[in-house]
Order: structure tokens, then sequence, then C-alpha cells
């Protein structure tokens, strides 16, 4: 199995030299050079078993041989052991045919647990056999921090620094990323927005030099082994609810599109998926462009569900990629037209877009009165983002095909919001429960490459 660029002039490598390298040389991003299929019978045999089994059949055929069938084995039971359900991802019923999928019981309470828990694992096997150390640089929204930060603590072979937003996540979300005390671990307040992180990241993997000194790796979602983690949970939940007999649509609630690519992916392999549904909040880049063709970058709007609120999505390169016949020259040139504020996707490449997704756009108001309604009506207790998946699931679904959404934190990660909407303020799991209590460790930062780069090197050297 070799992973090729979306810009097309970056050598193939394997899985191995995919995960640690992050980021294409050429500014592109890693995809499979051919996706691996799944018949009928093999997702049908995944019915009944735990998730950990369901993990190894979907992601074998995509590690090649980095890692021997005992070994990649235990390196699964060992990313699940500390979820705190034991369907790790449990199904539940909203309504007829509506159901959530809980992402949302790792050990930070967010989805990104499926994955970096599992990169975590991934990254000191393969760096212990080969002897080596890396410097991981992160940006998030909120949630791929903390979930980072919580895979690498106190690893040997890994300096973790992770770059969020100052002001905007919420506060469970801050403290998760800034009260480990591990000395490998580094949370980093960066002045501006999420796409000002992601911006400065990218710089610093365009950096060869910097790159090549401090032997930067990265786990944002532009990390390939992050999407095919999150594969997984699209074959255990369609599984669950008859696939591959019948069809399942999902709506996913997203700003860097990892979540849903995953599901692409997933269908690509043979899942018999009748609908994507891109749910996004008022920062509505996606939604527009999948409506219109048009991709322009606007300002920021800060939100109830701040971990979507993006206007460069990366991972969307990944489905441009496709949409574009895997056209590297093409996706080149309209990464270098969003540098001066965007770029409009060709009336074929967009024919090729809606034949896999749809999509929907959700207010302030309307993620509001959805946690309040949920509550009332279905039991539920949602985070804003979950939320908003839900809105536009209940909107847009075919009541005669099972739509399943994505739930991708815990309300308690966002307790303001669901206070406000619900009247309930969600008290964090017993086993975090002291979380307000614990010192912090932080670094306010300047949106800059070369302060960014400078403080890292002085914190590598001491």
């Amino acid at each position: 199995m070799k992973y090729i660029s979306t810009r097309g002039s970056a050598p193939a490598l394997t899985f191995e030299e995919a995960m640690l390298s992050g980021l294409a040389r050429d500014g592109g991003l890693y995809v499979p050079e051919s996706i691996p299929q799944m018949s009928a019978a093999d997702i049908r045999a995944l019915n009944g078993l735990p998730y950990e089994e369901i993990a190894f059949r979907v992601m074998r055929p995509f590690v090649g041989d980095t890692f021997s069938d005992e070994t990649f084995a235990d390196l699964i039971a060992k990313t699940y052991a500390g979820f705190g359900h034991n369907a790790r991802a449990p199904l539940v019923q909203l309504a007829p045919n509506h159901f959530l999928l809980e992402l949302f019981h790792g050990p930070t309470l967010a989805f990104k647990d499926f994955a970096m828990q599992l990169i975590g694992q991934l990254f000191e096997e393969a760096l212990t056999r080969r002897g080596e150390r890396v410097t991981i640089v992160g940006a998030t929204s909120g949630d791929t921090g903390s979930a980072a930060i919580e895979a690498f603590r106190g690893l040997d072979a890994v300096d973790v620094f992770i770059l969020f937003p100052h002001g905007r996540v919420s506060e469970v979300q801050r403290r998760q990323m800034t009260t480990p005390s591990e000395a490998n671990v580094h949370a980093l307040a960066m002045d501006g927005h999420f796409d000002d992180c992601q911006a400065r990241l990218k710089d610093m993997f365009n950096d060869f030099d910097f790159r090549d000194e401090v032997r930067l790796a990265g786990v944002n979602s532009i990390n390939w082994a992050r999407v095919l983690a999150q594969v997984v949970y699209y074959f255990s939940s369609a599984v669950s609810l008859g696939a591959p007999d019948r069809k399942i649509s999902f709506t996913v609630p997203t700003g860097n599109f990892g979540d849903i690519f995953a599901g692409y992916i997933a269908k690509r392999m043979g899942l018999p998926i009748d609908r994507l549904v891109v749910a996004t909040n008022q920062n509505d880049i996606l939604h527009r462009c999948l409506t219109s063709g048009d991709y322009h970058t606007s300002e920021v709007h800060p939100s109830i569900s701040p971990s979507m609120d993006i206007q460069v999505s990366s991972n969307f390169e990944r489905a441009l990629f496709d949409a574009y016949g895997r056209d590297g020259k093409a996706v080149a040139q309209l990464m270098d037209e969003l540098k001066s504020g965007g770029f409009k996707v060709s009336q074929g490449a967009l024919q090729a877009l809606a034949e896999n997704f749809d999509s929907g756009r959700v207010s302030e108001e309307e993620t509001l009165a959805t946690i309040k309604s949920a509550h009332a009506s279905m039991g539920e207790l949602l985070c804003p983002h979950s939320a908003v998946g839900v809105k536009v699931a209940e909107a847009q679904r075919d009541p005669a095909t099972p739509m399943i959404t994505l739930a991708t934190a815990h309300p308690a990660k966002f307790p303001d919001a669901v206070e406000k909407a619900s009247g309930i303020r969600p008290g964090l799991p017993e086993r975090m429960a002291d979380l307000y209590d614990r010192p912090e460790r932080v670094t306010r930062i300047e949106n800059d490459l070369g302060a960014l780069e400078t403080l890292i090197r002085e914190r590598l050297a001491n």
C-alpha cells in the first residue's frame, strides 16, 4: 500500500512514512494510491464483533507491512482500553430511523479520541523500533489538541506542541490542554482564530529547514492515520443497523471535513452509504461550496460550537482530489488560489461532490432550540456540535432510510451553551471531576511563524 500527495509532486510513501510525515513536502495531503475493497460478505461478517476486531479488519489493508498482525491488534486493544463504554461507539435511537452515534466516551470526551489514541500507540511503536524522536505540532479548534495531548503525554519518543486560538475554545477544552503536567507537552494559546493556527502549522511544515531540524510530525486531520481510524465507526454503526443488506445515511457536524471524509472512504470501500450530509454552523463555507461551487473565505464568527469555527477546511482538499479525477496539478492550482481568498469549483467536480455529499447550515438560535427540544422530546442532552448535526439530519433525512447522526462531543465540554439552552448544566464524568481544580500551564504567543519556531527550538533545547 502506497500513499500519494493530493498535489502530485511528492514521492509515494509507505503507511509508516506517510503517518510520520503528516503533510507531504509539496504541501499536499497523503491519500491511498488505491482504496481496498470489502465485499458484502466481509461487511456482513463484522456484525456482532467487538469494536476492536472491526477496527482491525477495516484498517489492516491500509497499513501494509508497517506492523505485524499481532502487533497491530495489540496496539488497537491498548487504544480503546481506556474508553468509558464497552461498545466504544454506542448507538442511541432518537426517533424512528434516526440514531445518534455517541463518539464521546474516550479519555477527552470527543470523537478525536478514536483516532488520536490510536496514533499515539502507532507513533510510539514505530519510533521506538526506529530509535527516533519527533516533534509533533498540532493546531486545534478545541478537541484535537486535548486528544493529542492525552495520547502523547509522557511518551518517550515525542514532544508535542498544541496551538489553540486564545479565548476561542471552551473552558473545559482549554483546561484539558493546559492542566497535564508532563514535560513533553506544551499548550500554546495563539492570538487569532483557528484558521490562523492551522496556517502557521502548515507554514512550519513548508519551512523544510525547520521541519528537518526538529523532525516535525503532524497529528491534525491532515495525517492520513487520523482519517483511517475514523472510518471504523461508520462500519460498526452501519452493520448494527443492517448493512450491507440495507443502505444507511450519515449526518456529520464538521468544520475541517476530516470526519465526513472518513465516511466517504468507508463508502469507497464498499459500505452501502446512501447519503453523507455535511452539517455546518454559521461558519458555513462547506455548505456554500457544496451548494454553489464557490469556496471563498470570509470572517470567522465565534459560535457556541467553536470546534466548527473554521473557514479553511484542510481535508476538503482530499475530496477535491477525487472530484477532479485525482489531478494533482488542478488541486495545487486551487490551493494557490485559496491563498488569495478562494476558488470556484468546476462544474464537473461539483457534480462529482454532489454524488456523495449533501449539506445544511444551522444558526445559533436553531442550535440552542435543538438542544432544548432534543432533551424535551428525546431525553438526550446534546453538545452544540451534535445539535447542529441533529437539526440538519431531521430536515434532510429520508424516513425510509436509517440516518445516523454523529455526536462528536460530550455535552459537559460545553456546559454554558447546554445550560443556556436546556436549563441543565451537564457535569463532567467522575474521572474528570477535578478538572477545574488542576493548575494550568500555558504560554500565550503571537500569530507569528518566527516567534513560534523560536519558542519550539528553545523548549526542545531544555
